[in-house]
């Protein structure tokens, strides 16, 4: 898993970024989400979705210090 650190502070990361991150299904992702477990995505357009980085960065340092 790359390091968290090479996000970006702010702005948006689409799914391939994230599954970069977080080497789980897509499947996995969306169902997350919807157990609450995943941050939500923001919708940047009809057919554009994203995560905040800064959502993503969290969540891989709660991930991290879970292990």
């Amino acid at each position: 898993m790359p390091n968290a650190h090479h996000l970006p502070e702010t702005g948006f990361v689409r799914l391939e970024t994230v599954l970069a991150y977080i080497p789980v299904s897509r499947s996995t992702i969306f169902s997350w989400i919807q157990q609450g477990r995943f941050p939500q995505q923001v919708k940047l357009g009809p057919r554009t979705s994203a995560w905040r980085a800064e959502d993503i960065r969290a969540l891989i340092d709660q991930i991290e210090e879970g292990q």
